[in-house]
């Protein structure tokens, strides 16, 4: 459990304790029903199913503004004139909410913590700073970092993409920014460090030579890859896909890519990757087949929790209150033995017209609630119902025999040729998907 720390020039968050978990009958919003951290389900404590993070940048940074308009919340950390000493304010609100709200971890991009500065060299001095106050309050609270970041798609220069940029000066500012926000990330003990190509693609192929800046970006990683090593990070890099926005077609555009890109480019031993459910939305695609595809390839890292609108074309960035999409993500994380040294972070913002700070409070547990429920219902469904052996069974002509020697690839087109005479047309076997459906109604 974090220590509450409201150590700083005042408290943003009062009349609000360290929130606690009160059961299902509980009618206050301020209080967890369902996530009971130490509550062991399938042998270990909610909260190691979970290792929760707040994310800097959408609970501290976002103040709602969107294309047509600016933003609608006055965060009192924000009042100062001085860039610097918002981003001290800021720093001291976030660990009172994380610590009130009992979260184990947090993540940042190199500029949430700290501002940019006119070149460079003042831009690594803020967060230099930044990250020495950060390593105090993560000392007293017990909070720590489960990954960190680096922006390289808000500032001008990077319209173009960072590593895939057409202009090499524009790369090697992006590198400077990567080893600056990689040597905050080992001073700070982050445990994971993303890449998130938010404009490595591109808008038009007329003036793109794709293959030349897909064979850049690997380069980048793998010198960012070797740099982090050399300076003690024993993490786990990660890749966190999306198909477009803001680019039209990004690089990183789902799940399978990344997997084909790393593997093409041998580095799968040192990266893995960072699934977002609105993410996987935008690639069509449900946040449980992302989830199982990464799995399925050895190479699941950790998640950003948060659903998309599907009326809406766009990332909305929601807080995940879907308790199917809870449900089924913790049937295969269940299964596979968890997320390892992963977690799960909400990057997810309240809405614009949500301006009250309790709101920041809410959205989370809702989120933390959702996910306990999905948890506790897929526990009880893989430990209660006949739902791994309906499964099982469904594949058990590859079990022994004929079967099992195709899956070994021992039969080659004419054996199956004359398997296929041999054993007649086959018998329609029902799917009974609808049954599947109804196991998780019946366990939520």
């Amino acid at each position: 459990m974090s220590t509450v720390v409201t150590i700083g020039r005042k408290e943003y968050f009062p009349g609000i304790e360290r929130i606690s978990y009160e059961g299902p009958d509980s009618v206050n919003p301020l209080a967890f029903k369902y996530y009971d951290e130490n509550r062991l389900i399938a042998g270990k404590p909610m909260k190691d199913h979970f290792r929760f993070a707040v994310a800097y940048w959408h609970t501290f940074c976002n103040t709602g503004a969107d294309p047509f308009g600016p933003g609608s919340k006055n965060f009192p950390w924000l009042e100062s004139g001085d860039p610097m000493q918002m981003a001290r304010d800021k720093l001291d609100a976030a660990f009172e909410f994380i610590t009130k709200l009992g979260v184990p971890f947090y993540c940042f991009h190199d500029r949430d913590l700290a501002p940019e500065g006119g070149t460079a060299a003042e831009s690594e001095r803020n967060l230099a700073e930044m990250v020495h106050l950060a390593e105090k309050k993560q000392a007293e609270s017990g909070v720590k970092l489960l990954w960190g970041t680096a922006n390289l798609f808000s500032h001008p220069k990077y319209m173009n993409g960072a590593a895939t940029n057409p202009d090499f000066r524009v790369v090697a500012q992006a590198a400077a920014q990567v080893k600056a926000a990689l040597e905050a990330t080992v001073e700070l003990g982050g445990e994971n460090y993303v890449f998130w190509g938010g404009r490595e693609g591109y808008y038009s192929l007329l003036n793109t030579d794709m293959k030349r800046e897909k064979a850049h970006l690997a380069v980048f990683l793998l010198k960012a890859r070797d740099y982090g090593r050399k300076i003690g990070f024993k993490g786990m890099f990660l890749i966190e896909p999306k198909p477009m926005e803001p680019t039209k077609h990004q690089y990183d555009f789902d799940v399978a890519a990344v997997v084909g890109f790393l593997r093409r480019h041998n580095l799968t031993d040192d990266f893995k990757i960072n699934i977002e459910n609105n993410h996987a939305t935008l690639a069509n695609h449900a946040f449980a087949h992302e989830i199982q595809t990464a799995a399925d390839a050895g190479l699941l890292g950790s998640l950003d929790v948060n659903q998309g609108d599907p009326h809406t074309g766009w990332d909305t960035d929601e807080f995940l209150h879907n308790i199917y999409d809870a449900v089924e993500i913790m049937l295969i994380l269940l299964q596979i033995g968890g997320l390892g040294k992963g977690g799960m972070n909400f990057d997810a913002k309240t809405r614009r017209s949500s301006t009250d700070l309790k709101d920041l409070f809410i959205a989370h547990i809702s989120s933390m609630d959702t996910l306990a429920r999905g948890l506790i219902a897929a526990n009880a469904l893989l430990e209660k119902s006949p739902y791994l052996q309906m499964k099982k069974e469904r594949y058990a002509g590859f079990d022994s025999g004929a079967g099992k020697a195709f899956e070994k690839g021992k039969l080659d087109l004419e054996q199956l040729t004359a398997l296929a005479a041999e054993l007649g047309e086959p018998e329609q076997i029902s799917g009974r998907q609808e049954f599947y459906e109804s196991l998780i109604n019946q366990f939520m």
